[in-house]
């Protein structure tokens, strides 16, 4: 089972989140802006994080990204945006961000990037382990 951290601020779509991945039985942390989702990583390690890119409280999805990427390297990072443009995907994925997708995004879509950063985070523990 993973642990999962999903930062927005719209309820629905947080909610919405947490049941879907509740149903692959994946242990999830919901946080309302990114200043709640900085405090609970100071707490809590997790496998990969779902955040939306604007939020309000001076804590964008960018700096959750880096927070948590100085914290746990190998945690993967999800940069989740209705307002999609081509310097903050290139900004999210230079701080390191495994994808960065833009809203409304298909079931599908989450549930294969979910799969692959998963994938992602265990060949980079494993690589940890064997070093």
């Amino acid at each position: 089972m993973s642990k999962l951290l999903i930062v927005d601020d719209e309820p629905s779509l947080r909610e919405f989140l947490g049941i879907l991945f509740r149903k692959s039985k994946h242990e999830i942390v919901l946080a309302s802006n990114g200043q709640e989702a900085v405090s609970i990583l100071k707490e809590q390690e997790f496998d990969a994080i779902f955040t939306d890119l604007k939020m309000p409280g001076g804590i964008g999805g960018l700096e959750v990204l880096e927070y948590a990427k100085k914290v746990a390297p190998s945690t993967q990072v999800v940069v989740m945006t209705a307002f999609a443009t081509t310097d903050t995907a290139i900004k999210a994925m230079k701080l390191g961000a495994y994808d960065y997708i833009q809203k409304p995004f298909q079931i599908d879509e989450i549930q294969v990037i979910l799969t692959k950063c998963l994938e992602k985070r265990a060949l980079l523990q494993e690589n940890v382990q064997l070093k």
